[in-house]
């Protein structure tokens, strides 16, 4: 499947294990992949993301947040608080107690080593192959990538729809930019 990809969709498969591996992670989640389209600067996922009007450093700090709160996302958060639940005060305390980052996902490992993909990261790529073939492309490039993001339940779907972007909003626009 890797040979499919752009050098820029590659790229961002790079960063994101780098992505990973700063935070101490024991895999590279989506919102690692997410992470790594971000810091491809001229990439294809930035273009659309600016297109649609969306800050990529918003939506980066929401997903350090839901990271430092262990993976729960801003509608668990809403839930658990109209049981009277406050997530970031708990958080805020046991960080207080063991460290910052204590309730994010991390194995303390070290800084070399193979860092495989979740169960959720490989959809996200098995995904952005459907979504190349869909489009009719011979590449699997950003957009692909991020098509596959938006359809998957969880933290960056949730951000990215929270600012308008949905699978048919980012389709569209993904659309327009073959068109132009």
């Amino acid at each position: 499947m890797f040979e499919r990809f752009t050098a820029d969709a590659r790229t961002a498969v790079v960063e994101a294990q780098l992505a990973a591996r700063e935070q101490g992670a024991r895999e590279i989640a989506p919102r690692d992949v997410f992470t790594g389209l971000a810091r491809v600067d001229h990439g294809e996922a930035r273009r659309l993301l600016d297109q649609l009007g969306v800050s990529l450093e918003e939506v980066l700090a929401e997903l350090e947040r839901v990271r430092r709160r262990g993976g729960i996302s801003d509608a668990e958060v809403e839930a658990l608080t109209e049981f009277g639940i406050d997530v970031e005060q708990i958080v805020e305390r046991v960080e207080r107690t063991h460290g910052p980052g204590a309730l994010a996902d991390t194995g303390r490992r070290g800084r070399r080593g193979h860092i495989p993909f979740t169960g959720e990261a490989k959809k996200t790529l098995e995904l952005s192959l459907r979504e190349a073939v869909k489009l009719g492309d011979k590449h699997l490039g950003q957009e692909h990538m991020l098509l596959a993001l938006v359809q998957q339940k969880g933290a960056v779907a949730e951000l990215l729809a929270a600012r308008g972007v949905d699978y048919a909003a980012l389709r569209r626009a993904v659309g327009q930019g073959a068109a132009g």
